[in-house]
């Protein structure tokens, strides 16, 4: 599911949609199980890279996907190391998009 996921396109959200909660949450969670889910609001996510150059490199490939999407992420750059935080800021809570988006990250290359 995690390839179905991924092939999607995140829809922009215009509010007045409840947030993922209960069962369709954890069904989605599913495709994304490297990726936490936090209080039933975000997903969040930590990549470990060799160095800082690295995880640089995959922060602007997940930057350019963002953009693409027009899906926007909290991104965290540190030595070694990028955080992700997705969720809906339109409804403050979980979306379809915001797991499409987990599953796109996670097809970008590491290295």
């Amino acid at each position: 599911m995690t390839e179905q996921l991924a092939d999607k396109k995140c829809v922009p959200c215009r509010g007045g949609v409840p947030a993922l909660k209960g069962k369709e949450l954890e069904a989605l969670h599913k495709s994304v199980p490297s990726w936490t889910v936090a209080n039933e609001h975000h997903l969040t996510r930590e990549y470990k890279f060799p160095d800082f150059a690295k995880a640089l490199e995959f922060v602007n490939r997940v930057g350019a996907l963002a953009e693409e999407q027009g899906h926007h992420p909290d991104i965290l750059l540190a030595w070694g190391k990028a955080g992700i935080t997705l969720w809906t800021h339109k409804i403050d809570g979980l979306t379809e998009s915001d797991f499409i988006m987990a599953a796109k990250i996670d097809r970008l290359p590491a290295e």
